[in-house]
């Protein structure tokens, strides 16, 4: 049996509601994973999710309780995390605990007047994110969140879908009620599987067809948008052919007599895209496999040294060899032959890069698995005395809470109740204090740890480079010496064949370029030196530019590993001085909890 509910008209109904002056949550906030089967449709869980909560109107928030428009920052950050869902003794223990942003997975900013994202950067490990019913134009700063999976940007005021590239891992994507009118953007998020655009200006089928590369996508909404109200064209069906891997639209499962019906109806426009889109894959294969070859090589430094790119550019702006090769025959042969060596050699220096760079990357590779492993052991050390530190917190708050009430209800020895109340204050500060150093002093013995290894790392990479470039250079002269043997070998054929010339009295048989050099022999010399001068050139700049290269990488790669470190380590100062701030708010806040709590009792 089917469902008692209509779900196609779960996001009309939200408009409904708009209308009454209502804005329920938008269903792609669906925590539940898609079902593939009919009985257990997505929708279901959607509209339930969707109707917990009624949401008052975005104008009454305006109006009445909606604070200054403004950008997401840390105190907003905080005040979100410390306020979320708990109650009761739940929620007073967490707001005891501290803000620490890497533990941080879901963050809920709906109805804050937000007009722009920031600052989400500090919440790496988020995996939820609800920015909802704010005044958000621009899709911004997210590129940190690469272990988001839900995404909920709906009723804001964005205009086009950007900026959501890094986000590789994200599953669910609700922008509904926006201002889009486009799709764009999209196709790139392998994992997606909901897909909410409903609710926008969209009046165009373009783009639809860059979903059919988002092999998990299964749940996809365009209600409500100007497309999706022409009467002569059923977007519906058109999209069920479009893009096979559905099994919902609009919330409502596509039964296979409605797929077939939608493929009879679209087979031109089906088979237009196919075959485009076999076309698009092959051209991106044949440059993903250009790009990652080129990548190699540009990592090894030894680009356009695989063929004969290195010998063209010899020749070229060099306008004295053209001009000498006009000798005919015997310069052709010589250039042959000088085409042969000068490969030779650039296969040397080619083989050699690719050599060293897979030495070099092992070494990175070595670098960075060691630098995390002790990163992630110190790390666990310290969250292991944190944790043990939280355990004597709460025995201690325990133990003082009782000291506090008895201190309330007696009449008498109330001195000797201060003074184990003043104890237990003075072990807790002493204990967190220790607590601090001993962070601190293991923070520090990290950072320098990393530094120390930076630099070892550096020296070692260095002398690699350099001994690649060393070996490089060798050839390099030895191109020299090609060149200049060449142009020696080029100035005896050049003098012969004048000679040969005069002595036939073929002057006419002398190209015009050369008849200078019949009365003045010098002005051969001056040629040929100026082909040398051309050809060595070239491979001084190659050479150059493969050592400049190599000491740029090294320069480039231990600045990143530097600035990494700094920034990993002022986090790391900052997590735990907020730490420190938060078990000394808790302290001082601990009298008035009970004094609280009293008229309870």
């Amino acid at each position: 049996m089917g469902c008692p509910w209509q779900p196609r008209s779960l996001e009309s109904n939200f408009r409904a509601h708009a209308d009454w002056g209502y804005v329920p949550r938008e269903s792609a906030t669906m925590d539940e994973p898609v079902s593939s089967q009919p009985g257990e449709s997505a929708a279901e869980e959607v509209q339930a999710e969707a109707e917990e909560v009624e949401e008052p109107p975005r104008g009454f928030l305006e109006e009445i309780n909606c604070p200054e428009p403004g950008i997401i920052d840390r105190q907003m950050i905080e005040t979100a995390y410390l306020e979320e869902g708990q109650k009761g003794e739940a929620r007073r223990l967490h707001q005891l605990e501290p803000v620490v942003y890497d533990r941080i997975t879901t963050m809920r900013l709906e109805f804050k007047n937000i007009l722009r994202i920031d600052h989400l950067w500090m919440m790496p490990n988020l995996t939820k994110l609800c920015l909802n019913c704010n005044k958000i134009e621009v899709i911004e700063h997210l590129e940190m969140l690469t272990a988001l999976k839900d995404l909920n940007l709906s009723f804001n005021y964005i205009t086009r879908i950007e900026n959501l590239e890094a986000l590789v891992n994200l599953e669910k994507l609700s922008l509904f009620s926006n201002r889009i009118r486009k799709i764009e953007n999209i196709h790139t998020l392998q994992n997606l599987v909901i897909l909410s655009i409903g609710n926008n200006l969209i009046d165009t089928v373009e783009g639809i067809e860059r979903l059919r590369f988002m092999s998990s996508l299964k749940v996809f909404n365009l209600e409500g948008n100007p497309i999706a109200k022409q009467p002569d064209f059923p977007l519906s069906l058109y999209v069920t052919a479009i893009l096979p891997q559905l099994n919902y639209y609009e919330y409502v499962f596509i039964k296979a007599e409605t797929r077939e019906e939608a493929q009879k109806r679209f087979y031109r426009e089906l088979r237009e895209i196919e075959d485009k889109q076999e076309r698009e894959i092959q051209g991106l294969e044949t440059e993903a496999r250009e790009m990652a070859e080129a990548d190699r090589l540009a990592s090894s430094f030894v680009e356009h040294l695989d063929g004969q790119q290195l010998y063209d550019s010899l020749w070229r702006d060099d306008g004295n060899g053209r001009i000498l090769m006009l000798v005919g025959a015997p310069a052709q042969e010589l250039c042959e032959e000088y085409s042969k060596d000068v490969y030779e050699l650039t296969q040397q220096i080619y083989r050699l890069g690719l050599e060293r760079f897979g030495e070099r990357d092992e070494e990175i590779r070595d670098f960075n698995a060691n630098l995390h492993e002790g990163q992630e052991e110190l790390q666990a050390q310290g969250q292991k005395q944190i944790e043990e530190f939280l355990q004597y917190k709460e025995r201690t708050f325990d133990e003082m809470r009782l000291k506090w009430r008895e201190l309330d209800q007696r009449d008498d020895d109330l001195e000797e109740l201060q003074a184990q109340l003043d104890t237990l204050t003075a072990h807790f500060e002493d204990a967190l204090n220790e607590m601090w150093e001993s962070l601190m002093a293991q923070e520090l013995h990290l950072h320098e740890a990393v530094e120390d290894s930076t630099h070892n790392f550096n020296r070692k990479i260095s002398d690699l480079m350099a001994n690649f470039v060393e070996q490089a250079q060798v050839t390099f002269q030895q191109l020299r010496d090609l060149c200049s043997h060449f142009a020696d070998n080029m100035t005896d054929i050049v003098n012969q064949f004048l000679s040969t010339k005069l002595m036939r009295n073929e002057l006419n048989a002398i190209p015009e370029e050369l008849m200078q050099c019949v009365d003045d022999r010098e002005a051969v010399l001056q040629l040929v030196e100026g082909m040398r001068t051309s050809h060595t050139s070239r491979v001084d700049e190659r050479e150059d530019r493969l050592a400049q290269r190599s000491r740029q990488f090294i320069d480039d790669m231990i600045m990143n590993l530097n600035n990494k470190e700094v920034d990993r380590h002022r986090a790391k100062i900052l997590e735990i001085n907020s730490f420190m701030e938060m078990m000394t708010e808790a302290l001082g806040n601990l009298p008035g909890e009970l004094h609280q709590e009293a008229p309870s009792d």
